[in-house]
C-alpha cells in the first residue's frame, strides 16, 4: 500500500483540525470585511463602532487558536505535522491580531483622515483574507492543488503590493506639506497594516509547505 493511502485510512478519523481552521479562517473573513468597510464609512460614528467590534472578533479568534493548541496536545494523530498545524494556527492568529492593532491605532490616535493608503490597505487586506480562506477551506480534502496554490500565488502578489503601496504612502508622507503629529501616526499606521499582509504571506507559506509534503 503506497504511504499516500495509508496516511488517508488515518487522516479521516480525526477532523478537528480542519473545522478549527475554518473558524479562524471564517473569522478572518469577517475581519478583513469589517476593516475594508470601516475604512470606506464616511460617517465616523459609524467607523468607530465597525472598529471597535474588531475587538469581539480578535477574542473569538484567540478561543480558537486556543482549542487548536489543546487539540494538538491531546491527539496522538493529526492530519499534518504537528509542527505544521502550530505554524499555520500562530500565522492566523497574527493576522487576527494585527488587524485588530491597525483598528486600535485608527481609535486611538483619533485618525479622522482615512486617506487613500489606508483604504488601498483594507482592500488589499481584505483580498488576501479572502484568497486565503480559500485555500485554508480546500485543505480538508486537498483535491483541488491547483486552487490551493493559485491561493498562495494570489497572496504572496498582494503582499508585494502591500509593500508598494507602503512605499508609495511613505513617500507622499515625507514629501507633502503634513502635521509631524499626523505624520506619526500615519506612518505607524501603515507599517501595522503591510504587517497583515506580511502574516497573510507567512499563513500561505505554510499551506503551500503542507500541500507539498502530503498532496
Amino acid at each position: 500500500m503506497a504511504f499516500g493511502s495509508f496516511l488517508k485510512m488515518f487522516t479521516p478519523k480525526d477532523r478537528v483540525f480542519y473545522g478549527l481552521f475554518e473558524q479562524v479562517s471564517t473569522n478572518l473573513t469577517e475581519m478583513a470585511s469589517i476593516f475594508y468597510n470601516a475604512v470606506n464609512e464616511p460617517d465616523f460614528s459609524r467607523r468607530e463602532a465597525m472598529l471597535k467590534s474588531l475587538e469581539e472578533w480578535e477574542h473569538k479568534n484567540d478561543e480558537v487558536t486556543h482549542k487548536i493548541f489543546i487539540e494538538l496536545g491531546s491527539n496522538f494523530i493529526t492530519p499534518f505535522d504537528r509542527e505544521d498545524i502550530h505554524y499555520l494556527a500562530t500565522s492566523l492568529d497574527d493576522i487576527a491580531d494585527y488587524i485588530w492593532g491597525s483598528a486600535k491605532r485608527m481609535m486611538n490616535y483619533y485618525i479622522t483622515d482615512i486617506d487613500d493608503t489606508t483604504k488601498g490597505f483594507g482592500d488589499i487586506i481584505k483580498r488576501s483574507v479572502s484568497a486565503l480562506n480559500k485555500g485554508v477551506y480546500e485543505l480538508r480534502d486537498m483535491k483541488d492543488l491547483r486552487t490551493i496554490m493559485e491561493s498562495c500565488v494570489m497572496i504572496n502578489s498582494l503582499e508585494n503590493e502591500g509593500d508598494d503601496l507602503l512605499d508609495k504612502g511613505m513617500g507622499h508622507l515625507f514629501t507633502t506639506n503634513v502635521n509631524p503629529v499626523e505624520l506619526i501616526k500615519k506612518k505607524d499606521l501603515y507599517q501595522m497594516l503591510e504587517i497583515v499582509t506580511d502574516k497573510c504571506e507567512d499563513a500561505a507559506n505554510v499551506i503551500e509547505s503542507i500541500i507539498i509534503k502530503y498532496a
